[in-house]
Formats: structure tokens, sequence, C-alpha cells
């Protein structure tokens, strides 16, 4: 557990540290035998290493970034078989599994290519990281992106739509609020309007429905005035058979203001029935025997979204754990050797 406690040390939550983070990796690798490059786009360094020959590549992908916490969880601890720490969990033990993978299998041939990603600003959209990495053409036949999923196969994701609702009324004195129209009630009948929108309220297997969170709102200047104007901040997030114009659109014609887009993500959806989601399985039974394997969901977007954007599957898969992004953020040990056994099995059968 040397590797992911000198990782948690590194307060990667800032750009610097984390291109440190991926500068440390860079040399944690050399120093073991796996020959990797760092690739700087417009300041953010990300880091790619590929092992072995063969007609496939896969892809195991992870970011050193975390969001910011204390100071004391910097400092990893370890107590009753877990590893306590800002990003023990999200997700600096799969990328310490997926680099000691990278060691272990250098050495064995495992008939397929071996692509190792190491990127510096997922938290933060992953544009500049695993986006630029895609888009340069580092691809493969299949994702592996090891953010923490109690080592259940997330075959799932929900896409992102991010938008401001602009909503006018009419001002008038505070005291006589029937001569006006006020914008912030308006707003509030646009969010409104759109949670209960048909298309927000279908689900799959995995999901009930997709979610609206009205994460910003503004409006008024002062109390004794009805206000006119107000803006409202949404966080939209479909699920992944929707068509998010198709959202986009009926959000248009519901709402009473003007619709500003700031951006819409891909979901994911891989099947089932993909034949490296099954060996992936089979993988994981052949080391946790005892461990029911489960096909998932995530609510949150991962990385993994870059690559089913271009047709190629991809899935999260990763260790055990519980309250990333929270002050108690704790990692399972032995899930990150059973996560690195069963990435090793997974690569020599790919």
């Amino acid at each position: 557990m040397s590797l992911l406690k000198e990782l948690i040390r590194i307060d990667s939550s800032t750009l610097e540290k984390s291109n440190g983070a991926i500068e440390f990796a860079n040399e944690y690798l050399k120093q073991n035998g796996v020959s990797g490059k760092i690739i700087n786009n417009k300041g953010f360094k990300s880091y790619v290493a590929t092992i072995g020959t063969g007609k496939k590549t896969l892809v195991l992908n992870g970011h050193m970034d975390v969001v910011s916490g204390n100071k004391s969880q910097f400092n990893p601890l370890e107590n009753s078989g877990r590893i306590i720490g800002r990003g023990s969990a999200d997700m600096k033990a799969g990328c310490a599994a997926m680099m000691n993978t990278m060691i272990t299998l250098k050495d064995k041939n495992p008939g397929c290519r071996v692509m190792l990603q190491l990127v510096p600003d997922e938290e933060t959209g992953g544009y500049h990281g695993t986006k630029f990495l895609v888009d340069q053409g580092y691809i493969g036949d299949f994702v592996i992106c090891a953010e923490p999923t109690n080592l259940n196969i997330s075959i799932q994701s929900k896409g992102i739509i991010r938008l401001d609702i602009e909503s006018y009324g009419i001002a008038a004195h505070g005291s006589r609020p029937w001569e006006g129209d006020n914008a912030i009630l308006k707003a509030i009948e646009n969010y409104s309007r759109i949670e209960n929108l048909p298309i927000m309220n279908t689900g799959t297997d995995y999901y009930k429905k997709s979610t609206v969170n009205l994460a910003r709102i503004s409006g008024g200047d002062i109390y004794n005035r009805v206000p006119a104007n107000s803006t409202i901040g949404l966080d939209i997030r479909f699920v992944p058979h929707l068509d998010p114009e198709e959202i986009l659109a009926d959000i248009k014609k519901t709402v009473d203001g003007k619709v500003t887009l700031f951006g819409i993500e891909h979901s994911v959806d891989v099947s089932p029935d993909n034949p490296f989601v099954r060996q992936l399985s089979e993988s994981i039974t052949n080391i946790v025997p005892e461990f029911p394997v489960q096909l998932t969901a995530q609510h949150g977007g991962s990385d993994a979204r870059f690559f089913t954007a271009r047709g190629i599957p991809a899935v999260d898969f990763g260790p055990k754990g519980d309250f990333w992004h929270g002050n108690n953020e704790y990692v399972e040990i032995e899930s990150i050797y059973q996560l690195e056994t069963i990435l090793i099995d997974f690569a020599e059968k790919f």
C-alpha cells in the first residue's frame, strides 16, 4: 500500500499538484520497467504507456486529480483494513492498481496491447486530459476506468445538460406585489415545469428517471421591489437512452424565458451482452468466486463517456470504498489487491 499512500500525500486538488502526481507516476513506472511518456496539453499533463503486442488494445484509464480537502486528509491513515484519505477511493487506489498491473504484465506478454492512461482533470471535466487523448487517437477496443464501483461493473451513466434560464417579470412596489409579476416565482415555476416534463420521467432498468438539480438562483435587488429578472442554473442528468437535443427542445417549449445552453455531455450505455463485459465478469468470478458479479450504473459521470461517444465500449470498474468527496473517504485494502489481480487475469485473456 506504499504506492497508494504516496499518491494520497500529493494534494492533487490543484493543477500544479495534479501534474506533479502524473510526474510521480511516470518516475515510479520508469523505475519499475514501464516506459511511457508525458503529454502536455496547454499545461495539463497526461501520462500514456503501452505494453504488449497484438491486434486488440485494452485501455486502463484513471485520473490523478482529486477534489479539495483539509490538510489532514492528505495524510493517509490505515485502520481496520482500510486506507482513509482524500482520493483514496476516487480514484488513486484504482490508479495504483492499474500502475502495478502494468508492472506485472510487462514481463508476461499478455497477447494484447495494454495502454495505461493517467490524466489530471477528470474532476473538472476531463477535457484537457482524457478527451484530448481520445481526440489524438489514444483509443482501444475496450476501456476500463477504475473509478470506485465496489468491484461491480458499471455499464451505464447519465448524460449531462447544463443551462441557465432567465425569467422576466414586472417590477412593482413591494407592498403591492399584485401589481407586478415576480420573476423569481416564475423561475421556480419554470423549474417545476421541467421536472414534470414526460421525457424527464422515463427510466431504465437502472434509473427511475432523469434528475434536475436547481444549482443556482439569482434575482431581485432590494426588499421593497417585486423582482423583474431572475436566473436559475440547472444541472440535468438524463438517462442514457434519451436524446439530449429532444430534452432541450422540450425545455424550450415549456418554459417562459430565455434558455442559454452551456454544454451537453454524452451518457454511457454499454450492452450487458458485450463480450468484453462478459469476459470481465468471468475474471471477477475467477479471482473472487464468493463475490456475486453485478452490473450497475453510475449517477455521476466519468471519463468513460469520451470513449463511448466514439463507439468504444467503456465501463467503470474499481475497488470497494465509500464517502468519496466526503470527509471520511476510504478504500478497502483487500479490494485493491483483488482489482489488480482481476485486471491481470482479464488482460491475459483479452
